[in-house]
């Protein structure tokens, strides 16, 4: 219960707000606040049944406008990661005829490879077929034809 309550009254940059208030439209009352009185707890015991219906009423009608906020400030926030991420991205494009290497799949294996110093790329291989979807075809000293394979896989050969 105590991981709850604290999980969903903390503030999150994305939204700018706590998913408790996002939820339920007001601030969550934590245990601490009923043991040591807040200014928040003691207004809140100091108004009237009608009026605290009334405020509270206010509270859920502004909800759906404090929603949509929250869900504006969330798309501009993921624009800036976004934005972010793409400078430092750098395309990887290969003409037919380029020499590449290869990543080792699968990265993650079970076992240790035998020693730690070992390469994490196969190749040189050279790129016989080049797709418009950032896809290759490769073909090694020997003939033998790789792929298609994601571009993403693939780094310049340089002797």
């Amino acid at each position: 219960m105590w991981i709850w309550v604290i999980t969903r009254t903390t503030h999150r940059r994305p939204t700018q707000a706590t998913p408790y208030s996002l939820i339920y439209g007001v601030e969550a009352v934590l245990p601490l606040e009923r043991q040591i009185p807040s200014l928040r707890l003691a207004i809140q015991e100091g108004i009237i049944d009608e009026e605290n219906t009334r405020l509270r009423l206010a509270e859920l009608e502004a909800l759906d406008e404090k929603r949509l906020e929250a869900q504006q400030i969330f798309k501009c926030y993921q624009a800036r990661l976004s934005h972010a991420f793409n400078k430092r991205v750098r395309s990887r494009s290969f003409q037919v005829g380029d020499q590449v290497i290869v990543v080792q799949r699968p990265i993650i294996t079970s076992h240790k490879p035998i020693g730690k110093f070992t390469s994490k790329w196969d190749g040189p291989y050279v790129v016989q077929e080049a797709y418009s979807s950032g896809a290759y075809k490769l073909v090694d000293a020997a003939g033998m034809r790789i792929g298609p394979i994601n571009g993403k896989f693939l780094k310049k050969y340089y002797p």
